[in-house]
């Protein structure tokens, strides 16, 4: 069983040990029960991008998704994903919230374009733009609106889950993703939008280091977004105690993962779209059959990774086409050979290419066309434009980039993006130094 809570910086779950609000008791719980992966990074901070990375366990240069779908954008009916994987072993298939990865009418969603969920569907494409947080529709498989009536959204899924939970068969393996929309922003509203009386619980709460230097939108958004980031606590917590009712806990892999972090305009004039860590970085914690004893997995691991991992867990084979590797090998404490890299696409904002280690985040983008970035799939041309030394800026506040003692630093981190970019697939671009036209 797969939840996704969508826009989650990691330091938002209590389990991290980052941040003293205590907002996430149950996935506190599930990280001590569990495995939790202290460096999980999403691969393009975006939602439609990151969620086709997860299902299909490829990079956008090869799963096409590279930017929110829309206008030719979207999953293939023929992708291999995590969905289809499990149909092929005899599991049935099943969605609840938020898709994303369809293209067309916003709410329904064809069956041959649902990924492999063919099973129950009580979903919507962009659930953002067919519900309020205490009123909408969901779709279910025949494309019938699913209303929900002063209700919070979060609430709203979290009974659609138990209910299906509450009638699985024990005798069938099942695949569960439940896609919460919170906490991210309601889009037309421009605002974080909580239960009545979450935020005020969180008021003046303490700032996350990263975003107390920088004008933004967290002073007035950060008490707001700890309340949806707690009733999906609670959410969480009820379809835990139904599997648990059920006996189904100790049999079932339960996964809790956000396809991206929040930075609240700190970082450009949205909330994602960058390659800072508030962006990229994201929770991952895993508990069940081969997950158990309160691990850590402290190598670095990617989105791309999650479904080969989720294959591998169950005994399934991860088919050739996935980019990802499984992380069992580290789950079991035992080294596969990665390197602590991760590549990142940027869109929609900047049409970017980055590279994540532990010592340097490296962000080269494509220039300006006539003063303004040009959302592209992919550019000919990429100039350096950020450098961080997260050991020495952790917080990702000073950009060195295009400084003179930084030049061989630079020069080795664009071939090492650019080696990262071939093994994707995102070929045929030129990576240069600075300086670059972008004053």
């Amino acid at each position: 069983m797969l939840v996704i809570a969508d826009q989650v910086r990691r330091d938002a779950i209590s389990a991290y040990g980052l941040n003293p609000v205590q907002l996430t008791p149950n996935l506190d719980a599930m990280a001590g029960r569990g495995t939790q992966f202290r460096n999980m990074f999403t691969n393009q901070p975006l939602c439609s991008p990151s969620r086709a990375c997860l299902f299909t366990g490829q990079y956008p240069a090869r799963n096409g998704v590279w930017r929110n779908t829309g206008n030719g954008v979207a999953l293939s009916p023929n992708a291999a994903t995590l969905a289809t994987e499990c149909r092929k072993a005899g599991f049935s298939t099943n969605y609840i919230g938020k898709w994303h990865l369809a293209e067309g009418a916003h709410g329904p969603v064809a069956a041959e374009d649902r990924g492999g969920f063919l099973n129950l569907w009580q979903a919507s494409n962009e659930l953002e733009l067919t519900s309020h947080p205490f009123q909408g529709d969901l779709y279910d498989s025949d494309g019938r609106a699913i209303h929900f009536q002063n209700e919070y959204r979060v609430d709203f899924l979290t009974r659609l889950a138990t209910d299906f939970l509450s009638r699985a068969s024990t005798a069938t393996p099942f695949l569960l993703v439940v896609s919460y929309l919170e906490p991210h922003h309601q889009n037309d509203e421009k605002r974080f939008v909580a239960p009545p009386g979450y935020a005020e619980r969180y008021r003046n709460p303490a700032v996350p280091e990263d975003l107390r230097h920088l004008p933004g939108t967290w002073q007035q958004h950060l008490p707001s977004y700890y309340g949806c980031i707690r009733s999906v606590d609670e959410g969480f917590g009820r379809i835990r105690q139904e599997l648990t009712r059920r006996g189904l806990d100790r049999r079932t892999i339960v996964v809790f993962v956000s396809d991206h972090g929040c930075h609240f305009m700190t970082r450009n004039t949205e909330y994602k779209r960058s390659a800072h860590d508030a962006s990229i970085r994201i929770p991952l914690l895993m508990e069940g059959p081969g997950f158990e004893g309160g691990h850590e997995v402290r190598q670095f691991t990617r989105m791309v990774d999650l479904t080969p991992t989720l294959l591998d867990a169950a005994g399934l084979a991860v088919p050739p086409s996935m980019q990802g590797r499984s992380a069992m090998p580290l789950v079991a404490g035992k080294p596969d050979g990665r390197t602590d890299e991760v590549f990142i696409q940027l869109s929609e904002f900047w049409t970017g290419r980055a590279l994540r280690t532990p010592k340097w985040t490296y962000v080269a983008v494509a220039p300006r066309e006539n003063g303004e970035y040009r959302p592209m799939r992919s550019a000919s041309r990429y100039f350096s434009f950020q450098l961080y030394d997260n050991a020495a800026d952790p917080n990702q506040l000073v950009n060195l980039a295009g400084r003179q003692e930084n030049r061989e630093v630079e020069k080795d981190l664009r071939e090492r993006l650019a080696a990262a970019m071939q093994a994707a697939g995102d070929q045929g671009s030129e990576l240069l130094a600075c300086p670059y036209p972008y004053a």
